[in-house]
């Protein structure tokens, strides 16, 4: 097992991604605290060693009492995977200010204010490992979701201060990349309006630009995080990871 008895938090933990890497973090040996917006989502998660906790995380006072929470109910931390997230507005030139605020506050300062709270729990364990999501909008920028890939690109670039300022630590800091994946999240980057013509018709077109021709599964990158948190990157601090067929090797 790769995480035995390893302390692991993971927010937006219910559904997607966050949810996978619960399930496989808890097959792996972790002690895992599940922190999620959505109360009846968490429900459906089980495990022995699991803890699940309700908490908004666009809001910074929710974000950091969920992380102490968890710290609590672990009894300290190893593992932050701040995975949180949401595409925001498409449109710049009407823009709806509050779900812009919305949108980076859940994508930015969500990551800032949980990786904060945490890294003293790391420190006190002698190190640790955070690891963002960010996107394959977060490495090139993406003319569909302009907010979305700003937000992102501010993640990859928190993640790498934060790998600087933190190693002396020995708290590890790296970012997962996806690309267009098979989650719930699919609809809302492929139409923002809701046309499922729309959607279908984008999908195809993003996956034109994929070199292995499909879209990202769930999994894969909650095993990209189970390596990024294992023993098994001990020495890989500073990295985003693309998770995405080939997109950005373009």
């Amino acid at each position: 097992m790769r995480l035995r008895n390893k302390l692991a938090i993971i927010t937006a933990a219910a559904s997607g991604m966050g949810k996978a890497g619960v399930e496989l973090f808890l097959r792996e040996g972790a002690h895992v605290a599940a922190i999620d917006i959505n109360e009846d989502a968490l429900r459906t998660l089980s495990g022995a060693n699991l803890h699940t906790i309700r908490a908004d995380l666009s809001n910074p006072d929710e974000a950091r009492e969920a992380i102490e929470t968890a710290a609590r109910k672990l009894g300290g931390v190893d593992v932050l995977w701040a995975h949180a997230g949401s595409p925001g507005p498409g449109n710049v030139e009407a823009l709806d200010m509050p779900a812009y605020e919305k949108s980076m506050s859940l994508n930015v300062t969500s990551a800032i204010v949980t990786s904060g709270a945490a890294v003293k729990h790391m420190r006190a364990r002698g190190g640790g490992s955070v690891i963002f999501t960010s996107s394959v909008s977060g490495v090139v920028g993406s003319m569909f979701s302009p907010i979305y890939s700003a937000a992102k690109f501010a993640v990859v670039g928190l993640t790498k201060s934060l790998a600087l300022g933190f190693a002396k630590d020995k708290v590890r800091v790296n970012v997962v990349c996806p690309g267009l994946a098979d989650t719930p999240m699919k609809s809302s980057f492929t139409s923002r309006a809701g046309d499922p013509v729309e959607a279908k018709a984008n999908e195809e077109r993003l996956l034109a630009t994929v070199p292995l021709g499909r879209l990202c599964r769930a999994e894969e990158v909650a095993h990209a995080a189970l390596w990024l948190a294992s023993d098994d990157a001990s020495f890989v601090t500073g990295v985003a990871l693309p998770i995405d067929g080939g997109f950005t090797a373009r």
